[in-house]
């Protein structure tokens, strides 16, 4: 069986409830595994950043709270949603909790996964803020690891919007 189309899946929202990937069609989207108590939190701000910086061209930040890697992500949905709110001002989507590793990994994940494996070939994903971007056909275009910072994917980014 062949993997979806990445935009024929939903996404949980933190309240109930699925949205339709298919919403962001012809958008360039940056599918990014959070966590509000990770040293990589504060890429949180470089994140945003990007979502007001390529917002206006078609361009949209997904997050994804993930508790899998150091339960970093212990919050329930609206604590998630203050942090992410009052912390760093963030506009972009922020979906229901995830797993993205194991047998109980959301379909997105799987998806982005074995579209842009990592490491040696590896599908799994090692830590928070690991990046997937995807262009505005759906296909996942490139995958950065978690030490990646947001602001190094705005050429990239940039050369997506313009295709």
């Amino acid at each position: 069986m062949s993997d979806p189309d990445l935009l024929a899946l939903s996404a949980h929202l933190p309240g109930g409830g699925a949205a339709p990937l298919a919403d962001h069609r012809g958008k360039v989207l940056l599918i990014v595994n959070t966590a509000s108590q990770c040293g990589f939190t504060p890429q949180y701000a470089g994140l945003e950043a990007l979502q007001r910086r390529h917002g206006p061209r078609g361009f949209s930040v997904l997050a994804f709270p993930c508790n899998q890697f150091g339960r970093q992500e212990p919050g329930d949905a609206a604590e998630i949603a203050t942090f992410c709110t009052t912390k760093y001002d963030v506009t972009f989507p922020v979906f229901a909790k995830v797993e993205v590793n194991g047998g109980g990994a959301d379909p997105i994940f799987r998806h982005l996964k074995h579209a842009a494996p990592g490491a040696l070939g590896t599908e799994a994903i090692k830590w928070n803020f690991t990046k997937f971007l995807v262009g505005r056909d759906g296909r996942v275009a490139a995958r950065f690891a978690p030490a990646t910072a947001p602001e190094k994917l705005s050429a990239e980014i940039e050369r997506l919007l313009d295709a």
